[in-house]
């Protein structure tokens, strides 16, 4: 067997581990030097480089010095979890990056927790110590604490510590050091990392944890051998979580180097490879040997906590700029999601109405997001919260959420998150002028905060949130203070017309937009709803004006973009996503049916 290790990369939201991994790359030699390698090779798709965030957990193998290193990248979200208790199943061992200023953040507590439960001893690679206000020290001494918190053994704590700075190249193990390259982290890879074990000889095992799709052969397992050999063409069985056995042979074998993929004829224990050949794959499905099937065990994937009801556009403007806008085409978009995407479920509940559940808002946006670039047109509710039922009692999901902000608004923040039934945990200040807050909190408590929060700490804080666990409900959250400003004609807005609206609030649209009845224009400065009239031009008379009457002058408008409609809206309000715009309207667009619902309601 040649010589494996395969570990995968954790870290929070932006503290570097795409680009750690693309200078593992570099330095490996597994690129040719006349390569031009593009920034943050691992995210390759639009999104994730324009967030510069990670969603699907990818995976690239390097050759240094005649072993192979498996190398998987874990989104670092919380909303993404799904994807990360697969992964730390399919590895012998982990790097634990963290931001030398920022320290430990919540999302890295979530991963790391799971990963010292499985028993794996992770190797801390302190990175970006070139920053100006980095402090190792004080960084370790927090991972320390972390992992006694969370009941790590003496051999997890007793752990290699790696510095680096992945952007300019180097690493050291220690910060008198000369270094200008990565070898000190590739030694402790190979030093630490156990090599897989299980053996050629034995009858085959192996673990799907990825899904891909491919419009040749269909769908692809990414899969870990556990033991055996598995070859192109071999007849194998295929045995669900579900304990039915199905037989089929493995059409195409695909393996790793580099970012390439390539077609190989055969694969040994320890390695991770793409499988294809079976229409039923799953993900915790296992491959095994027909003549002595040893199935592994099937992966345990958590709870999806909030659900968003995708619907059939059917506003006026409703299919003038989307190519997909039949519940027929949103239903085979879904089921292509659910396919591989595995963190997510959804159902549909009649009339062009689809329920789509998953681990957080950020992660079915994302969904919406792809959507809306594919050409699709289509509606959706306010997220809501899953609430269950055990033993009579009714519980909801809560958060775990820590927020960093400068002291002066501090006050206002935990105000705030008061009214949202926060429990605070803990206050400490960070230096140079920062405070961490802790809070526990209802999920619903977070829908519609982030903007709040923005606005708040005029941009300042940085808000972070995990799940913690399913607990009694907590009662009614505080909605949103402000009503809305809804258009009751169709038309094209003018400047004029908007010119006498914005003392009544904030428009979120300019002059020559178009609008239609019972589309929300903005924000009512008052608490209730207002019908207005955007497309009402300037009467004309034969009296000369002076200049100055007809000077308009508009306030720029406060452009909503997906999440933050979805943040914004209430029950009986959807957001209109379609490849151009994100409009906010009522559910009801007719204002008489509107106050029928209302009185009907009350």
């Amino acid at each position: 067997m040649e010589n494996i290790r395969n570990i995968a990369v954790i870290a929070h939201v932006d503290h570097g581990k795409t680009t750690m991994v693309d200078e593992l790359l570099k330095q490996s030699g597994t690129f040719s030097e006349r390569e031009q390698i593009s920034e943050r090779v691992m995210d390759s798709n639009d999104i994730e480089k324009e967030r510069g965030i990670t969603i699907l957990s990818k995976n690239t193998a390097i050759n240094y010095k005649g072993t192979k290193i498996n190398i998987i990248d874990t989104p670092g979200h919380a909303d993404f979890g799904g994807e990360v208790e697969r992964v730390l199943k399919m590895i012998d061992g982990v790097l634990l990056l963290v931001d030398a200023q920022e320290g430990v953040m919540p999302q890295t507590k979530f991963v790391v927790k799971k990963a010292l439960s499985l028993g794996l001893k992770p190797i801390v690679v302190i990175n970006k110590i070139d920053k100006p206000a980095a402090d190792p020290e004080r960084v370790i001494n927090e991972i320390f604490d972390l992992f006694v918190a969370l009941d790590a053994n003496d051999e997890q704590l007793d752990f290699a510590i790696v510095y680096a700075a992945a952007k300019n190249g180097y690493a050291k193990l220690d910060l008198n050091d000369e270094s200008d390259n990565m070898e000190p982290l590739f030694k402790t890879i190979l030093e630490r990392v156990p090599a897989p074990s299980g053996t050629n000889d034995n009858p085959l095992q192996l673990q799907v944890f990825t899904l891909g799709y491919d419009n040749f052969v269909g769908k692809i397992g990414i899969a870990r051998i556990f033991n055996g050999v598995v070859k192109k063409n071999q007849s194998v069985m295929l045995a669900k979580a579900d304990g039915t056995k199905v037989n089929g042979r493995i059409s195409k074998l695909i393996g790793f180097m580099g970012l390439e993929k390539m077609d190989i004829e055969e694969a040994g224990s320890g390695d991770i490879v793409a499988i294809a050949g079976f229409e039923a794959l799953d993900v915790g499905d296992s491959v095994v040997d027909p003549n002595n099937p040893m199935p592994l065990d099937p992966l345990h994937i958590e709870e999806p906590t909030l659900s968003i009801v995708f619907s059939v556009n059917d506003g006026p403007l409703a299919g003038t700029e989307g190519k997909h806008v039949t519940s027929n085409k949103i239903a085979e978009r879904l089921e292509a999601e659910m396919k591989t995407n595995i963190a997510m479920k959804y159902e549909s509940t009649g009339e062009g109405k689809f329920k789509v559940s998953g681990r957080g808002e950020l992660q079915i946006t994302i969904l919406a997001e792809n959507m809306r670039r594919e050409g699709f047109e289509f509606c959706m509710g306010r997220p809501e919260v899953i609430v269950k039922v055990e033993d009579g009692v009714k519980t909801e999901p809560f958060e775990h959420l820590v927020i960093d902000v400068p002291e002066e608004f501090s006050g206002a923040v935990i105000e705030k998150l008061g009214k949202r039934k926060a429990e605070m945990k803990t206050m400490a200040p960070t230096g140079d002028g920062q405070t961490r807050l802790e809070f526990e909190i209802p999920a619903r408590g977070l829908i519609g905060f982030r903007s709040q929060f923005l606005t708040d700490t005029k941009g300042e804080g940085v808000m972070n949130h995990s799940f913690l666990e399913f607990r009694p409900f907590s009662g009614a959250v505080e909605k949103r203070n402000n009503g809305a400003l809804i258009s009751m004609e169709n038309g094209v807005a003018l400047g004029y017309s908007l010119f006498n609206l914005q003392e009544r609030g904030v428009l979120f649209i300019e002059p020559q937009t178009k609008v239609y009845t019972g589309m929300i224009i903005g924000e009512h400065s008052r608490p209730n709803d207002l019908d207005v009239n955007p497309i009402k031009g300037k009467n004309l008379t034969n009296v000369r004006a002076s200049g100055s009457d007809d000077a308009i002058k508009l306030v720029p408008p406060r452009k909503l973009s997906l999440e933050r409609a979805l943040e914004w809206i209430e029950e009986d309000e959807l957001v209109e996503v379609t490849p151009v715009n994100v409009r906010v309207r009522k559910r009801y667009l007719d204002p008489t049916q509107r106050k029928r619902m209302e009185k009907a309601k009350s």
